[in-house]
């Protein structure tokens, strides 16, 4: 990655003239220094979640790591707090892959495939990383239907008021492992209707 970012900035700096060039190149070190230490905070909240699953749910150390790892990846790529997948996936499955609900529910995030037939049309929904995808894209989608009201989107999701709040507080306890800005991030506003 840090060569990668030295041929860009070497790239722009031929084409930005040899003052702006240079400056370029002193920036480059400095960005791939700080992605690399967003890669290693994410790494240890990766295993701190995993340790947590691990220790209060049961889950295998292997697998734990496994969902920790999906659960940051959705959370990234969907711009969701991973404290509020986690509280997600502890309330609808407890952890438990092959969790099976109403209306067909299934998987960690206990997604219903009659409901969201497009998306999961060929997807192994007691597959960890496919279900946390496909329950954090149709997550996405209600926030984004609900203008940003993270709290309305959680009643999308579980279908009620009180399935939201039950979600917002448990996002609450995951929280610390993310830092002290994921407390806020987790924060649902369900107090509005």
């Amino acid at each position: 990655m840090s060569r990668l970012l030295w041929l860009a900035a070497l790239t722009l700096g031929a084409a930005l003239g040899p003052t702006q060039g240079a400056v370029a190149q002193e920036r480059a070190p400095e960005a791939a220094q700080q992605d690399a230490a967003a890669s290693d905070a994410t790494t240890e909240a990766t295993h701190q979640v995993s340790r947590l699953i691990s220790q209060k749910f049961g889950v295998a150390r292997e697998k734990a790591e496994q969902i920790s790892a999906a659960v940051m990846s959705a959370a990234s790529k969907y711009s969701l707090p991973p404290a509020l997948l986690l509280a997600i996936i502890s309330v609808e499955s407890r952890f438990k892959e092959k969790a099976r609900g109403a209306n067909g529910a299934t998987g960690l995030m206990q997604v219903v495939p009659t409901a969201h037939k497009q998306l999961v049309r060929h997807i192994d929904l007691t597959e960890a990383t496919a279900n946390i995808e496909a329950g954090s894209a149709i997550l996405h989608g209600y926030v984004q239907s609900a203008r940003g009201d993270v709290g309305a989107a959680l009643k999308s999701y579980g279908g009620s008021k009180a399935y939201a709040e039950k979600v917002s507080l448990r996002a609450k306890a995951f929280a610390p492992q993310f830092g002290s800005d994921a407390a806020a991030d987790a924060d649902t506003e369900t107090a509005r209707d």
